[in-house]
């Protein structure tokens, strides 16, 4: 549950979101996924930590430059967690409309 608690954590900060969007075009350097926030080059590199350590994104040195990249492994599980919801609810509602439709029957009599 840890994972499903950073990667949530993660995702709850539009500047994260926005950083994760970005990098679903490619891959990106630490400077270009700063470019179009008006905050500080050390806050950009705690929100990539973040992303980091909930297995979002993984960061390469290239040279002088850190290159991001989507990781989807945080993505799965959070995807995962989410499905097995979905599908209870779908169930659920599935079985409240043949309750409906079963009494609506025997309502009328």
């Amino acid at each position: 549950m840890q994972h499903l608690d950073a990667t949530f954590a993660a995702l709850a900060d539009p500047v994260r979101r926005a950083i994760l969007a970005r990098l679903a075009q490619g891959e990106a350097t630490v400077g270009e996924l700063a470019k179009p926030f008006a905050i500080s080059q050390p806050a950009i590199s705690r929100h990539l930590r973040v992303l980091e350590a909930a297995a979002l994104i993984r960061r390469e040195r290239d040279g002088q430059h850190r290159r991001c990249r989507l990781d989807a492994r945080g993505l799965e599980r959070a995807s995962e967690w989410l499905d097995f919801y979905r599908r209870f609810w779908s169930d659920s509602f599935d079985r409240l409309e043949r309750h409906l439709k079963r009494n609506k029957g025997a309502s009328h009599d």
